[in-house]
């Protein structure tokens, strides 16, 4: 009995490969700039202390600055981290898979749960975070930051971001399930086993 195969057309899946390389280039971006967050987030905070217990000096809106740097880092953070498959998960039989069991999974949970999560994190968040455009919200001490309507445009920055790598995550593993696995684009920094499982072992030469 004759085995059906799915086949996409090189071209194709040239095209798609590219589109996922660059969904995937969106999170490194976006991950190689707010990981200087964290060195910020440490100096502020070092002067902030220095100022107050040293000069008994203190400004509202530097002490704010760590706080907005605080959730900058793990709200635009979330998309690279999935990239890099650094997420917290409980783990039962998704190792023990094969590598199409284990693409099987990540392409029907993204489908089911992580693309429908995002999509309501956005939804919930719109209006909200519309009305603090409304009045460009500020902060409620007086000199902090006259930017809580920025704060609050994370609560949509962080699904949307997620939801880009999602959408690259569903393709990649929808190519490899596809027979397109050979040229997957892993990228310079995707060192994690997930992403190694996705790409077929070399082949093993014979001696005879």
């Amino acid at each position: 009995m004759a085995t059906v195969q799915l086949v996409t057309p090189p071209r194709l899946g040239a095209a798609l490969l590219s589109f996922v390389a660059a969904l995937e280039a969106i999170g490194a971006w976006t991950g190689r700039i707010i990981a200087w967050f964290s060195l910020l987030m440490v100096l502020l905070s070092f002067l902030v202390v220095v100022l107050r217990y040293a000069f008994d000096l203190g400004w509202i809106a530097m002490q704010e600055s760590v706080t907005y740097l605080h959730a900058a880092l793990f709200m635009l953070g979330a998309a690279y981290t999935l990239r890099r498959n650094g997420h917290v998960r409980v783990d039962i039989l998704y190792q023990k898979l094969s590598r199409r069991g284990r693409a099987w999974v990540d392409l029907l949970g993204t489908l089911l749960f992580l693309l429908p999560v995002c999509a309501f994190i956005a939804w919930a968040g719109w209006d909200y975070v519309r009305e603090s455009w409304a009045v460009l919200e500020g902060s409620r001490e007086a000199g902090g930051i006259p930017g809580v309507y920025l704060l609050k445009t994370l609560m949509i920055a962080m699904p949307a971001l997620l939801l880009l790598q999602g959408l690259a995550w569903v393709l990649r593993n929808g190519l490899f399930l596809a027979g397109v696995g050979d040229d997957l684009p892993a990228g310079e920094d995707v060192a994690k086993p997930k992403d190694r499982l996705l790409r077929p072992p070399p082949k093993e030469s014979g001696n005879g």
